[in-house]
């Protein structure tokens, strides 16, 4: 990377921290425990625990692989360095879908919240649920404002950050005191239908299509950022526990509230948890109960969080672009960095202008999104704990600042849990977002022929078990059973059966790919190792191997 040393290592833990607790308090915070809540019922605090569970352990495959290669964007990196540049192509346009999707989604959400107030122009930014031409325009010019909050460099990021997070911070803090304080009733958590009155699939469900994975990704930004960091192989696990662990503490006293604070009467008008649909859940809520500073400060709350979110995800999505170039799959112009302020403009004009594209044709409201992009974000985690089995076996000589305990156990159940999210993401959501990831295979096929690549089937013989995958769990979704979206070919209890004993296996074929990968000298240069010793590590494989040293597709 081109930076600058005080732009690569300017960046204090404590910033990291902010960063990460900033991207987690975006839009997730005024949506999540509503829509949890309208799915679930009150179990929607247990989704918030299986939720954070799920995205604290693929954090922690990312702590590792992310310590050894403190890179910018280096989410997008790890399926390069560990299997080559067809599925470092793959999985990497899949963390930059999910992530340069953000931007567009938390704009929204910032704009639906406005409209609240009580201006008679900002009334009419959304109609029927879904934003107006002015709305619109009004998500546009808030994307261009915090897009010009990162273009002049790391540092004002950070500077702005910290603030907007502490800000961010305080607001649910007050909301949480101000409902509890204005009446908890405390049998709206048993009744109509009890604890759980949608059923456990419903949880399972909340997790991935109700705000829950998709408020906890913010940690990618930890993971994007940290190689900005003063120390990333000690910041960026530390900040990882901490942003998490903050981010369930202050999202389970956030639904606790709603279920708590939402009047008896109103739950049974409604006619239960189901029928409980706020457009803007806390500051509706807040109206309800007469709380008139709360509805003003939650106004003020909704327009700061997901907008400071936005930091963030600008500049996470420009590194992932960034390192998409510098592996030859974007436009090398892309790769470039500002000499002065260490920013990458030709990779942030890039994603502005994919989320103006977002916003004028499918982004019209935050629900529109929000489940589609949290089953895209689902996708880009899957790399994370291959990556950590992948480099056991071939670099065991890495620097690895933070080793995952017990990572031949955590590892593969890491990935089955990751593909059992994607799984109750739902049909056709599953579908759709395998669509979208598998377009990235016939352009790696377009670049990789005008390159003069000969042997295409050598280059993809690595990412094959992605392909297969993704076609896999899409089939058992769209015949699974019907509380998950499917037709109900499998029946429920056998379908996630089906799913966790699968995706076992594909991780296995994963990590043997990777290995056959090294073994054949497909990955890039290792950044931190060295083209000299990946080149030994390579020899003395394939001195071990008892086949020849070419990947075969399964």
């Amino acid at each position: 990377m081109d930076m600058s040393a005080a732009n690569r290592k300017g960046l204090s833990l404590f910033a990291l921290i902010m960063i990460g607790l900033g991207s987690i308090f975006g839009s997730g915070w005024l949506f999540g425990a509503g829509q949890a809540a309208q799915v679930a019922g009150p179990a929607a605090l247990v989704a918030w625990v299986i939720g954070a569970i799920f995205i604290g352990m693929i954090a922690m495959t990312y702590a590792e692989v992310g310590a050894a290669y403190p890179l910018p964007g280096a989410m997008a990196r790890f399926g390069s360095i560990s299997h080559g540049p067809v599925l470092g192509f793959v999985t990497g346009w899949a963390v930059w879908i999910a992530t340069a999707s953000l931007i567009p989604i938390e704009a929204i959400a910032g704009t639906q919240y406005m409209s609240s107030w009580s201006f008679g122009w900002a009334k009419g930014l959304v109609s029927g649920g879904s934003l107006t031409a002015t709305g619109i325009a009004t998500a546009l010019i808030l994307t261009f404002a915090l897009w010009l909050a990162c273009y002049w460099s790391v540092e004002l990021l950070a500077r702005a950050n910290n603030l907007l997070t502490l800000v961010k911070f305080a607001i649910p803090v007050l909301a949480v005191g101000a409902l509890i304080a204005s009446g908890f009733h405390t049998e709206n958590l048993t009744s109509h239908g009890g604890f759980a009155p949608n059923g456990w699939s419903a949880v399972l469900t909340a997790v991935t299509a109700s705000g829950v994975v998709f408020a906890f990704n913010g940690f990618q930004a930890v993971v994007n950022l940290g190689g900005n960091a003063k120390n990333p192989g000690r910041a960026i696990p530390l900040a990882l526990v901490g942003a998490l662990s903050l981010g369930l503490v202050i999202y389970l006293a956030l639904q606790v509230a709603f279920l708590g604070a939402v009047p008896p009467e109103k739950l049974a008008e409604a006619g239960g948890w189901s029928g409980v649909n706020f457009a803007s859940p806390f500051a509706d809520l807040a109206k309800l109960l007469m709380l008139h500073w709360v509805v003003t400060m939650l106004q003020f709350g909704a327009f700061i969080s997901p907008n400071g979110a936005n930091i963030g995800n600008v500049a996470s999505s420009a590194y992932l672009a960034q390192n998409l170039a510098e592996t030859g799959f974007f436009p090398k112009k892309i790769a470039e960095v500002h000499p002065r302020y260490g920013a990458a403009r030709p990779a942030m004009w890039l994603n502005l202008g994919f989320s103006v594209l977002l916003l004028l044709t499918i982004g019209h409201s935050w629900e529109a999104l929000a489940s589609v992009v949290s089953a895209a974000m689902v996708v880009s985690y899957l790399m994370g704990p291959i990556a950590v089995g992948v480099f056991r076996e071939t670099k065991p000589e890495l620097p690895r600042p933070f080793r995952l305990p017990a990572a031949k156990v955590l590892c593969p159940i890491t990935f089955a849990f990751a593909a059992c999210a994607l799984y109750w993401s739902k049909w056709p959501n599953t579908g759709k977002v395998a669509v979208l990831t598998l377009i990235s295979v016939p352009i790696a096929a377009i670049v990789l022929s005008r390159r003069g690549e000969s042997d295409l089937r050598r280059q993809f013989a690595p990412a094959w078990w992605m392909v297969a995958f993704l076609l896999w769990l899409s089939t058992l979704s769209a015949l699974g059973s019907k509380e998950f979206g499917g037709h109900g070919v499998i029946p429920g209890g056998l379908d996630i059966a089906l799913v966790g004993v699968s995706a076992l296996g594909f991780y296995f074929w994963a990590v043997r790919a990777g290995v056959q990968a090294h073994r054949a000298g497909l990955p890039d240069p290792d950044p931190v190792l060295g083209a000299g010793a990946r080149t030994a590590r390579a020899a003395e494989d394939e001195q071990e191997a008892p086949e020849p040293a070419v990947v075969t597709a399964v």
